[in-house]
């Protein structure tokens, strides 16, 4: 190293070293910085090869530099050929390593590619060293030689290692400095392996370019070379960071669920995916064109344009014509360093379709898609103030309940029940014509509006009509339960002339139907009104008739045939209304059951009963009557053990008596009740015996303890063959069944002589006593009071 240190500073001058060295310094530094930027560039061969010619010339100028500052003593010159071939041997070298470095794959290939760029500073320097011409002869230590040329190699590995480093911040000049050292220090070694013997024989070529000449011509191609590929390389990166942060800001606006459009003036500058796929364009087709292709309005477009930034509701024109409902609201913004127009485009078909649902059930019913109350109320509403003043126009209004529907819902399940709405519905639709509207009132109430009747009676082929259709849909009936419905036909302005007194009448007739064995249809008459009007009247008495103390309970006794004692008493509800005096039970019970009012008389009478009963000296039974309304509530074995409990009446002399009738509406529940009652104790008896259906089977079925006659079968049972072959073939199905049977409306002294000649178990009825308050038998619940036969019938 000594010998290198005396070639620098004995054999150069150290002034021109030092320029050599910056130059160096310099190239390497830029070829660093190239080098990095070509491994990420999109077009890496380009900045390759400008690597490589910075690169190459550093390498060629920093060895030039340096040889015009080596000073021989002798006439020098350089051959123009040489020279220059020395320079492309340096840039062809080094991109050639460059190029191993960044696009091997396997390991280690930036030490290999350094390594290439070492040889490569050898060949350029002994290439330029050959086109150095000098009067002598030039000898090479070959010791030095293979030094300088492993130093280059060597550091040019760990420089490339180093250079492409991921740390690239922290290692930037330490790279640069290693290529500088493997430069120079290969350089400064190689000269000091140079010995140059004066031989004057040896002549300089007429075409040997001066050293100073070519130096100078070096210095300034080099830092020209360098400063250009220094400026281009700053302004690619800059480049190219403006695209990534423009990458970047597309992605963030792409992002965005709402459509994105930048604008200048008019003209669309560019718009994110968002916009896109709601307009149906390729981004590049949006580009350039005008933004009033989407919004035709003019009015509309400056508003958005100008500074306001007010939020606007519009539509939108797709690129096939179809509206799009948007709402739009525009920002200024500095796009590029200039000022743009951004509007927000967000799409409203959702929110638009879910508020036309929304509307749409509002007006129409949920499950068979039919006008509603409030949309059919509006309807007749309209047409009713079209047709007031139009004498010749008549407008029908028909009120459909379907028949025992509830039945359908308790025996088959609410999805039945769905099933037959819709089937109703569709069938009754296919129907009318284009005027017409069908309407689901709630439940299973459905209504039709008939507009531009010629005469009122034409209505009546209309309601034959649906009457025949829901008899076909039977045929299809998946659950073999048959459809039917009964009509209530009201007549506009015949009849009424505003909906609600409409409405009204319809509903009358619609009650008259089906208090006339329903499946049928009735046009509105004056006297159903009336009669309709005094039914709600009765309703509204009855349901206040408890708190105003206006019903009461009457006693009649039941006695035992063969020894006429009296075994118990019927409790029979009465009721005495202050408008209309005593109302008959066979009128007050039926609108009870309806309107469900039965529950709470019921429970009255059955503690009522209780508690009369659990005063009597003597263990007499009573009777109470069962609704069937009472019988499928689902907690009225809870209520009966209740009563027995409050009132302290033992549970076996209490008899629930339950017709036929109730029965049949659904078996299982009906069974499962009774077999409740039966475990708390209670009796049961079958009443009306024979009015029912199935009756044979009800009796084997049901844990019934008495069968009781109905009265129909006992009136005149001594004149009538047919009645007294029914009354004794149910007397002989009792003994058969060991089970008592009472016969119910024993009038005539002849009756009662029948029966007991027929060993009947058990009667009561006007004959035997008529139902009266319990002070009346008084005498005959005390246990030292006789209760014969004769007593009783004497009263």
């Amino acid at each position: 190293m000594l010998t290198v240190y005396n070639c620098i500073v004995n054999e150069h001058d150290v002034r021109l070293v030092f320029l050599a060295a910056a130059i160096c310094i310099f190239s390497c530094l830029t070829a660093v910085d190239l080098l990095r930027h070509a491994r990420h560039s999109p077009h890496q061969t380009i900045w390759l090869c400008v690597s490589a010619a910075s690169c190459g010339f550093g390498i060629w100028a920093t060895h030039f530099i340096a040889m015009m500052a080596f000073s021989p003593g002798l006439p020098n010159g350089y051959n123009g050929l040489q020279t220059i071939l020395s320079l492309l041997i340096a840039i062809a070298v080094t991109g050639l390593g460059a190029y191993t470095a960044i696009t091997a794959k396997w390991q280690n290939a930036d030490l290999a590619g350094g390594a290439i760029m070492g040889v490569g500073i050898a060949a350029m320097h002994f290439t330029g060293m050959l086109a150095f011409e000098v009067e002598g002869r030039i000898t090479w230590d070959p010791t030095f030689v293979a030094v300088a040329i492993g130093v280059g190699v060597i550091l040019g590995a760990f420089a490339l290692r180093l250079a492409l480093s991921p740390a690239e911040d922290k290692t930037r000049h330490a790279a640069a400095g290693l290529l500088t050292l493997a430069i120079c220090g290969h350089h400064f070694i190689a000269m000091s392996a140079v010995s140059i013997t004066p031989d004057s024989s040896i002549l300089i070529s007429d075409n040997a370019i001066p050293a100073n000449f070519v130096a100078v011509t070096v210095a300034l191609v080099s830092t020209l070379i360098l400063v250009a590929s220094s400026i281009a390389l700053t302004i690619d990166v800059r480049n190219r960071r403006y695209r990534l942060e423009l990458q970047r800001m597309h992605k963030l606006v792409n992002a965005a669920v709402e459509g994105l459009v930048i604008c200048d003036g008019e003209t669309i500058v560019t718009a994110n995916e968002s916009f896109c796929t709601l307009a149906n364009m390729d981004n590049s087709k949006l580009t350039g064109g005008s933004i009033a292709a989407f919004l035709p309005d003019a009015r509309l477009r400056a508003k958005l344009l100008s500074d306001q930034n007010e939020l606007v509701e519009t539509t939108l024109t797709g690129e096939n014509g179809d509206p799009i409902p948007v709402e739009l609201i525009a920002h200024t913004i500095d796009f590029n360093g200039k000022w743009h127009r951004a509007v927000a485009v967000r799409d409203l078909r959702s929110r638009k379709e879910a508020e036309a649902h929304i509307n749409y059930l509002a007006h129409h019913d949920a499950l068979t898609g039919l006008p509603n109350r409030r949309n059919f109320n509006a309807r007749l509403d309209q047409l009713i103030a079209t047709a007031t003043g139009d004498d010749e126009a008549y407008l029908a209004l028909f009120c459909l309940d379907l028949d025992r529907f509830k039945e359908v819902n308790d025996l088959f399940g609410h999805a039945a029940g769905d099933d037959i709405l819709q089937r109703v519905s569709s069938a009754i639709t296919k129907l009318l014509g284009k005027d017409e509207t069908l309407a689901r009132l709630g439940g299973d109430e459905f209504a039709i509006i008939v507009p531009g009747l010629v005469t009122p009676t034409a209505a009546s082929r209309l309601a034959d009509k649906i009457l025949e259709a829901l008899q076909s849909e039977n045929l299809n009936s998946p659950i073999g339960f048959l459809i039917s419905t009964s009509i209530g036909i009201a007549i506009f302005p015949v009849d009424a002339g505003d909906r609600e007194t409409l409405l009204n009448q319809a509903d009358t007739a619609l009650y008259q139907a089906k208090a006339e064995g329903r499946n049928t249809y009735r046009f509105f008459e004056a006297k159903m009104g009336a009669e309709a009007r005094e039914r709600r009247m009765i309703e509204h008495d009855l349901r206040n008739a408890l708190p105003r103390n206006e019903l009461r309970l009457v006693y009649q006794p039941q006695m035992r045939m063969d020894t006429g004692a009296v075994t118990g008493f019927e409790a029979l509800m009465r009721w005495h209304n202050p408008r209309l005096g005593e109302i008959s039970p066979t009128v007050f019970i039926p609108i009870a059951e309806e309107s469900g009012v039965i529950l709470q008389l019921g429970e009255w009478a059955l503690r009522e009963a209780c508690r009369e009963a659990a005063s009597w000296e003597k263990p007499l039974s009573i009777a109470v009557n069962v609704s069937a309304v009472q019988l499928y509530s689902h907690d009225f074995p809870q209520r009966v053990h209740s009563a027995l409990l409050h009132t302290g009446l033992p549970a076996h002399r209490l008899e629930l008596e339950i017709t036929e009738t109730a029965l049949i509406k659904d078996t299982n529940r009906a069974l499962t009740t009774l077999r409740q009652l039966k475990a708390l104790g209670v009796r049961i008896a079958m009443d009306d015996f024979g009015t029912g259906y199935s009756s044979l089977s009800n009796v084997r079925a049901f844990p019934f303890d008495m069968i009781k006659i109905d009265r129909s079968f006992i009136k005149s049972v001594d004149k009538n063959e047919q009645a007294a072959a029914i009354v004794k073939a149910v007397l002989g199905l009792g003994r058969g069944l060991g089970m008592p049977v009472l016969a119910e409306g024993i009038e005539t002294p002849d009756e009662l002589e029948f029966l007991m000649g027929e060993s009947c178990s058990a009667g009561q009825g006007f004959y035997l006593g008529m139902p009266s308050p319990m002070e009346s038998f008084r005498h005959l619940i005390s246990d030292d009071a006789p209760s014969t036969a004769k007593k009783l019938i004497a009263l």
